[in-house]
């Protein structure tokens, strides 16, 4: 096959993911590659997470197609953040243990401006002896190219065979593990065709759980063609496949003829005979031998089915006629008990794969979901409805803080009658247990006899406790819970533990989030003014909308305030000054010059300087600050009632800012100041003031370059006259109609929010 290529870029958001995730089934789907775009979009959306959580920069994706193989990199912008290795170097990480587990093999490279981490896929058909117990390829034959710290294990010894023989025993340790038992020592290939008694020692007394065969398609027709096979071959009444629980009873997996009536009663591993423990077929002339008796049967023939050395259940022909059957029944029966030992262990595999990926795709939308918010009541309500009903019935969550060791701060229930009186029963029930392992927890059992009769069958429920542990502290506890009759299988008990640790770095982050943003705001709510005043014969209206998520100030100010008493009167001041400025930049730094600059002028104004004089005074303030000091454009001015009450007297000087714009009630638009040098550059600056006289009707609209300068592609808002032409159209508006205007004409130029800050003011005489 041709060499191919596909590569596409996305930005540093959550929802680019998904694309991702798009993208490659996608090109997969043009190559023809279907069979491995599951274990390639899983991949893929592990690495790109990673890239935007850890780099915090666009990201590449790129595919390529070598002699049938996929290889597939994610690329980030930020080559000199190496790769955290989760317990080799941090405690926490997401992505590389799936990939590993994914992939046939995958590394880090390096070039300078980027870093990217590959994995490649064998194309499909090509699976080593591993695919034949795990149905996916081996395991990775390369370690990640990153430096190792001493004693941790390297590259398989070998070639491809020998890495094949060490997945093929990882793949056996996953099996038995997940089936509920540990991973068997004796060497058995799939199957156990060993039928000589020379098989593990105990082959009865590890079973296998058989619930799953019962939810594979793949199983449970085998199950029916070997019964029917079974009739056949042996000519029984009726034939029947018993599985094997982890508790080592045995359930009905498929029967026909007469075993569709046959009773199980008690019939567990621990009653089988010498026979079956030892994995060999036997024959039982009469009910005397305790799997007859138990079958109700007068004769059988029997035969254990195996995987991996183990007991997953019994195929048994049965007949109402002693001796009905020989011992040539017995061993054709072994044989067929060979092949649907096979064909059920590729189907109970199959199941535990599919099981397994649905695992993997359930942890990356869930990342994807927790690493789109940063509301901590959102994050925990999301930990809460992903727990139910998938893998609890109920879920509640604790939180842990400095002033409440333990608080209840979200409950959900699958079924919302009862999640009034499982939250009761919880905030009676004793306190989450502070522990940093996952564990049953009994807390139910603590709550009042009458709180635990109200909550009904709940108080009864199967508890589980994970604790939610970010940068090294427990933050909080999930509890989950199912009615005590549905016990938690381990598969659901492991998804809860690696939820609960990607949820622990959620909520914290979260909080960590909510309590920077109060912090911020707090301190940004005391820049601003404290309100406008009333002044006789005039309207104001302001607008103020800082650039940047979360901020409510940032380079942009304003204020209008009353200037103090007048000289030798003890009668209230006639008189008021107005500001409004932009800070170079914008952020913190900027903000910490608004306050500078917003209080400066109110202390100055209230010692009587003039307008030029405080300009000057400011210049110099800003100087001083040295390298912490920013630029300042400011437009600042004074406001004085005229005696024949038609209007106000305004003495402003405009220190490198905007001119301000004057509105006749005619619809004419005309400058009002001249430009003058800018805060914060020369020493020595003198300024001036030029008067207005303000009609009534006419209006003075005062704006920061935040308006002028709102961007839509090429154009700006303030090219050939545009602010012009948009305060012509206000003509007959009030003062506060003419700010919301201006305020929805600069949101609506442009498709993008604003990223730079707005302010004006609109003083109109009435």
């Amino acid at each position: 096959m041709d060499r191919q290529t596909a590569s596409a870029t996305f930005p540093s958001a959550a929802a680019a993911v998904a694309d991702a995730r798009r993208f490659v089934r996608k090109v997969l789907a043009d190559w023809g590659m279907d069979e491995v775009a599951d274990d390639a979009v899983l991949a893929t959306s592990e690495l790109a997470t990673n890239a935007i959580a850890y780099a915090g920069t666009s990201f590449e994706v790129s595919c390529h197609l070598e002699e049938g193989d996929v290889r597939i990199e994610v690329r980030d912008r930020h080559p000199t953040r190496g790769i955290e290795m989760p317990g080799v170097t941090a405690s926490s990480g997401r992505g590389l243990p799936s990939i590993s587990r994914l992939a046939a093999s995958w590394g880090v490279s390096y070039d300078r401006r980027t870093k990217g981490v590959w994995f490649r896929l064998p194309r499909p058909g090509a699976s080593s002896a591993a695919s034949a117990l795990t149905g996916q390829d081996a395991e990775p034959d390369s370690v990640p190219e990153v430096a190792k710290p001493a004693g941790l294990p390297g590259k398989p010894p070998g070639g491809r065979a020998a890495r094949s023989e060490a997945a093929r025993l990882w793949a056996r340790e996953r099996i038995a593990r997940d089936g509920g038992g540990e991973a068997s020592r004796d060497g058995a290939g799939p199957g156990g065709q060993a039928r000589d008694g020379r098989l593990a020692e105990g082959v009865g007394e590890v079973p296998v759980a058989g619930d799953r065969l019962l939810r594979s398609p793949a199983a449970l027709e085998s199950m029916e063609d070997g019964v029917a096979t079974v009739r056949e071959v042996l000519g029984a009444e009726g034939a029947a496949v018993l599985l094997t629980e982890r508790d080592g009873r045995l359930i009905m997996g498929a029967s026909a003829g007469t075993a569709a009536e046959m009773p199980l009663g008690e019939l567990s591993v621990a009653g089988l005979g010498p026979a079956a423990r030892a994995g060999s077929a036997w024959v039982a002339a009469d009910a005397s031998d305790p799997t007859a008796a138990a079958l109700q049967a007068r004769s059988l023939a029997a035969a254990p089915l195996e995987s991996q050395g183990r007991l997953t259940g019994l195929v048994v022909a049965v007949s109402s006629v002693s001796g009905r059957f020989a011992e040539a029944d017995g061993v054709r029966l072994g044989r067929l008990a060979d092949e649907m030992s096979l064909s059920l262990e590729k189907a109970r595999v199959g199941e535990l794969e599919r099981s397994w990926r649905g695992w993997l795709s359930f942890v990356a939308e869930a990342s994807d979901l927790l690493a789109g918010t940063l509301d901590q009541e959102r994050t925990m309500a999301l930990v809460a409805q992903l727990v139910v009903p998938r893998l609890a019935t109920w879920c509640a969550v604790y939180t842990v803080t400095e002033a409440e060791p333990d608080r209840l701060a979200y409950v959900w229930h699958a079924d919302e009658n009862r999640a009034d009186g499982l939250r009761e029963l919880l905030e009676h029930a004793g306190a989450a247990p502070p522990t940093d392992v996952p564990g049953p927890w009994s807390g139910l059992a603590t709550a009042p006899d009458d709180v635990r009769a109200a909550a009904g069958d709940t108080a009864a429920d199967q508890v589980y406790a994970f604790p939610l542990i970010a940068r090294g502290r427990r933050i909080g506890t999930i509890v989950i819970g199912r009615p005590s009759g549905d016990r938690f299988p381990r598969s659901a008990i492991e998804l809860a533990e690696e939820l609960s640790r990607r949820a622990a770095l959620a909520v914290d982050n979260a909080r960590l989030f909510s309590a920077q943003t109060a912090m911020s705001s707090a301190l940004q709510r005391s820049l601003l003014p404290p309100g406008i005043p009333e002044i006789p014969g005039m309207e104001v209206a302001v607008v103020y909308e800082p650039a940047g998520e979360g901020s409510e100030v940032g380079g942009d100010f304003y204020d209008v305030f009353e200037s103090g008493l007048r000289p030798g009167t003890p009668a209230p001041a006639s008189r008021w000054r107005f500001a409004i400025g932009d800070v170079c930049g914008t952020g913190p730094e900027a903000a910490a010059v608004t306050g500078l600059a917003r209080h400066a002028l109110r202390i100055l104004a209230a010692e009587d300087m003039s307008v030029p004089a405080v300009l000057a005074r400011l210049n110099r303030l800003i100087l001083g600050e040295g390298e912490r000091g920013r630029l300042l454009t400011l437009l600042h001015g004074e406001i004085a009632a005229r005696r024949s009450r038609d209007g106000v007297t305004i003495r402003l000087t405009s220190a490198g800012h905007p001119p301000p714009l004057i509105l006749d009630p005619d619809g004419g638009v005309r400058e009002a100041a001249s430009p003058q040098p800018l805060l914060g550059v020369f020493d020595g600056v003198e300024f001036h003031t030029d008067t207005v006289d303000l009609r009534r009707g006419e209006v003075l609209l005062c704006v920061t370059d935040g308006v002028t300068e709102r961007r839509s592609g090429n154009r700006l808002l303030g090219d050939g006259h545009g602010l012009e032409r948009l305060l012509a159209g206000c003509t007959g508006l009030s003062a506060g109609a003419v700010a919301a205007r201006i305020q929805r004409a600069v949101r609506d130029f442009g498709p993008e929010p604003s990223n730079d800050d707005v302010a004006l003011i609109v003083l109109r005489a009435s």
